[in-house]
């Protein structure tokens, strides 16, 4: 080999892509022209009846903008530029970045393509679009959705293939197995439809799980919810937290009481209320009070039961997945609640403790929902109990 070809491969300067068959201008003796890096989870769909299934199942119109995230070597890419008016890639890894342009090069549709080298998480925002199409690298796979949601003008529609588990998770219903606080945040904001599964086999190099592809629709105008996701989202992770607890068991630990403490202070300073015991009855402020020390033992009670049940441990992997899940632009926010709900009042049997123990109670109560486990509530359900507890200026971020 020669010296320049020598201390090429050496520096690792200069070619990003890994060639065998040598430096300088030597032709390259084997296809895989990538050392695929699994971290950035490239498993690269190589099927082309699968990409055009993808593309087709997204509807394109001729004036469409569309967002790829992850366009790997451009297999769906090009599918889509035949389509639409223009494809931005956002890509990564600079060498597929490099590749995907490369491949239309010289081509009519090299004018319609536009790379964006980055991770499309940390963008302050995603580019303005009529639908997004991914092979979604899977450790992305939640924050992208909700990235996608949290724009103000959503695309029209996105269609995306993830982890198997994680497609169920998307489309599941009320008591089913892997119906989660995912399941109801997602299609509480969007339509969600199974379109196909796909085997791993169809992927270079193959991936250990199976996947699926999901089509989205987020919801629009007069049809999106006028409801902060932050504050949804803070009563569902109180909810799912154990999600065969009844909720009565739930929104009294002590974490949680705490926190809506907090909350209700600050509620009550923005509103010129003053707090004392005149905004809870006095037979309910007896109540809660008296109940208070009983109400530990019930939960110790309580979570000794469930140690027991025959699916908890498979339960908590779904909850430590659920946090996982959490994007991370929502995660900090609730991060700084949970550090703070955990500061314990000075006084837990003050006035402002028993109240609002009063007021949770009386809500869980008065909606017929104390009974009722996460697992088995609708999207009205946590609907009718967040606008029962705002009436009670109780809220979750």
């Amino acid at each position: 080999m020669p010296k320049a070809a020598k201390a090429s491969k050496k520096s690792g300067g200069g070619n990003p892509y890994d060639r065998k068959g040598g430096g300088g201008g030597g032709k390259a003796t084997n296809t895989n022209i990538f050392k695929f890096d699994k971290d950035f989870g490239q498993h690269i769909l190589k099927n082309p009846g699968i990409s055009d299934a993808i593309v087709d199942k997204a509807f394109l119109k001729p004036t469409d903008v569309v967002v790829e995230v992850g366009p790997g070597t451009g297999n769906i890419t090009v599918r889509a530029l035949e389509k639409a008016k223009k494809v931005i890639a956002i890509e990564l890894d600079p060498r597929m970045g490099a590749e995907v342009t490369k491949r239309v090069q010289g081509t009519p549709l090299a004018k319609k393509l536009e790379v964006i080298l980055g991770d499309v998480i940390k963008m302050p925002e995603m580019p303005p679009c009529d639908a997004l199409i991914s092979n979604t690298p899977y450790q992305i796979s939640s924050p992208l959705i909700f990235k996608m949601l949290a724009m103000p003008n959503p695309p029209r529609v996105a269609v995306l293939m993830f982890q198997r588990e994680f497609a169920k998770r998307l489309v599941a219903r009320p008591g089913d197995a892997l119906y989660s606080r995912l399941s109801v945040n997602v299609n509480f904001w969007a339509t969600c439809k199974h379109i196909m599964k796909v085997g791993k086999q169809n992927f270079k190099p193959p991936p250990k799980v199976e996947s699926d592809v999901v089509r989205i629709e987020p919801l629009v105008g007069s049809a999106r919810p006028n409801i902060a996701f932050e504050e949804f989202d803070g009563l569902l992770r109180i909810a799912f937290n154990r999600k065969n607890k009844t909720l009565y068991a739930g929104f009294n630990q002590k974490e949680v009481l705490n926190m809506c403490e907090r909350n209700y202070k600050v509620y009550c300073t923005l509103n010129n209320i003053p707090i004392d015991e005149s905004l809870a009855s006095a037979a309910d402020l007896a109540a809660a009070g008296a109940t208070n020390d009983a109400m530990d033992v019930e939960m110790d009670d309580d979570n000794e039961d469930n140690d027991n049940e025959e699916n908890n441990d498979d339960d908590e992997a779904m909850e430590e997945d659920e946090d996982e899940d959490m994007p991370v632009f929502f995660k900090e926010q609730n991060d700084a609640n949970a550090k703070d709900a955990k500061t314990p009042s000075k006084n837990p049997k003050s006035k402002v403790a028993l109240i609002v123990k009063a007021k949770l109670n009386k809500v869980l109560t008065s909606t017929g929902l104390a009974d009722k486990r996460a697992r088995q509530c609708d999207q009205n359900d946590f609907l009718k109990l967040l606008l029962a507890f705002h009436e009670e200026g109780i809220h979750f971020s």
